[in-house]
């Protein structure tokens, strides 16, 4: 028969047996001894009793976790800490709608849209709305558009027809470059003054130039190299450098190309202006880059080299 010790509770100092062999384990290894969960609960907490200074309700604390102001929960906390500390100062990032254009409040994640209402109506278009987009959008343009300046129908057009193509080709227009049709295999778009240009967005940019009178030269070669820019114009025997880097981080071996035509050009003395896709898209901002070039340019007659 197991032998019984007398044992004093550690927190209600109640007297109790235990077995011998228990008693000596936790003498050993200096644990304290209860006479019960429920004194062992207490004794964890260590009764320290807490009232919370918003709603008054009692609570339990360990010493080290109490602090100058205590709440029962992070709720109760907020509430206080919002009225002590209001936050109206702060400034909410806004976004605007891509749809109807309403300002609204920024959060996570990269939403274009202030509702579903706007989401659905820029997105969720018939085979017929698409096709109107497209046409109108030609017409204005004079050209084709390209895919990004029509980022609100990009997913319809993948959706309803398969690819951004297939919709120009739908709406019975002709695509800038179709899938087969690489850039080794040199496929040009021409732009309205007869230049012809690796892209559409070289397009944009070599209409702007011609819009504005700017005389300009195509695939001009740089000093001592096979490198050529896309535009060269030249004030008062000053040679400027224009260069679309369409494909920057895209690739590190483009990259690379980028680095040593911005050298280049700072070695020769030849000024650079650079032109990036967030130059074109959304929102074309061309007239900020060129505001110096146009300002020199203007009054000069309309004269292209090819």
């Amino acid at each position: 028969m197991a032998t019984l010790k007398e044992v004093f509770c550690k927190f209600c100092q109640k007297k109790f047996f235990r077995q011998n062999g228990r008693y000596n384990e936790a003498k050993k290894f200096g644990w304290n001894q209860y006479c019960s969960k429920k004194c062992l609960a207490q004794a964890r907490i260590q009764q320290l009793v807490l009232f919370c200074e918003n709603c008054s309700k009692k609570f339990y604390r360990a010493p080290n976790d109490i602090s100058p102001h205590n709440y029962c929960c992070q709720s109760c906390a907020a509430v206080v800490n919002n009225k002590k500390y209001p936050k109206n100062h702060l400034v909410p990032k806004l976004k605007s709608c891509v749809s109807c254009g309403k300002q609204f409040r920024k959060s996570k994640g990269n939403i274009r849209y202030c509702s579903f209402g706007c989401r659905k109506a820029a997105e969720f278009h018939t085979p017929e709305d698409v096709l109107d987009i497209i046409r109108k959008a030609a017409e204005k343009m004079g050209r084709i558009p390209a895919r990004r300046e029509l980022r609100g129908i990009s997913s319809a057009c993948q959706r309803l027809f398969g690819s951004w193509n297939k919709a120009v080709i739908a709406a019975g227009l002709e695509p800038n470059r179709s899938h087969s049709q690489r850039m080794y295999k040199r496929v040009n778009t021409k732009a309205k003054d007869g230049h012809l240009c690796d892209s559409i967005s070289e397009a944009i940019i070599d209409d702007w130039l011609y819009h504005h009178k700017i005389i300009h030269t195509r695939e001009v070669i740089y000093p001592f190299t096979n490198y050529r820019a896309d535009w060269m114009v030249e004030i008062g025997g000053q040679k400027i450098f224009i260069e679309y880097f369409g494909l920057a981080s895209d690739s590190p071996r483009y990259d690379r190309g980028i680095i040593r035509k911005q050298k280049l050009c700072r070695d020769s003395g030849i000024a650079l202006i650079e032109i990036y896709p967030r130059d074109l898209y959304p929102q074309e901002r061309l007239q900020a880059k060129f505001s110096g070039l146009d300002a020199l340019m203007s009054g000069r007659p309309a004269l292209h080299r090819s």
